[in-house]
């Protein structure tokens, strides 16, 4: 159990009988009146955000959550299929179910796919992944005032983003998944 004012950012507890997450939250204490915890959470099933008033001797679940390591096999018909790494089950998400991990798709990835009641709810790429570089235009030593600039590069995957201007097609790219941003290049 988990009560009210114990909630922080990023705490995961079960509301409205599903598991949701605290994307913000404030304590706030009235004259004369028992403490209040105002929250803005996401339901973790739906995306929905709700905020909401709660009394500060709540207590909540904690949700079974489960953590799974999936591989990405391959897309057919919008449909996405991965295979537990565990016990070689193979699950197949809909295009809306991995929206948010789609510029990161790569086939014989690993990805980490979060269960609630044996269902999957939400899958998440690794933080570091390295892709090829599939289109950028070329970068020309003298294009900017100070000698450091950047360019748009697509990868491999669909995703675009801003590289250094010595990035070339074909060469593979760390990427930080968390933002979308360029780390470093990786030697072949």
């Amino acid at each position: 159990m988990i009560s009210a004012t114990d909630l922080r950012k990023g705490s995961k507890f079960m509301y409205r009988n599903e598991p949701y997450i605290v994307l913000d939250y404030q304590h706030s204490k009235q004259a004369r009146g028992r403490a209040l915890v105002q929250v803005k959470v996401k339901n973790m099933i739906t995306g929905s955000i709700v905020t909401d008033t709660l009394r500060s001797d709540e207590k909540f679940q904690i949700p079974d959550l489960q953590h799974r390591p999936m591989q990405y096999l391959y897309a057919e018909d919008g449909m996405y299929n991965f295979l537990d790494q565990d016990n070689y089950d193979q699950v197949v998400l809909s295009e809306d179910q991995i929206e948010d991990v789609k510029p990161y798709l790569k086939e014989q990835a690993i990805y980490d796919m979060l269960y609630f009641s044996e269902q999957p709810i939400a899958i998440n790429p690794p933080l570091f992944m390295e892709l090829e570089v599939t289109n950028t235009p070329p970068g020309v030593k003298g294009d900017t005032a100070q000698g450091g600039g950047n360019k748009p590069a697509t990868l491999e995957t669909g995703l675009v983003l801003q590289v250094p201007l010595f990035v070339d097609i074909g060469d593979i790219l760390k990427i930080d998944t968390r933002d979308a941003k360029y780390i470093e290049r990786v030697k072949k």
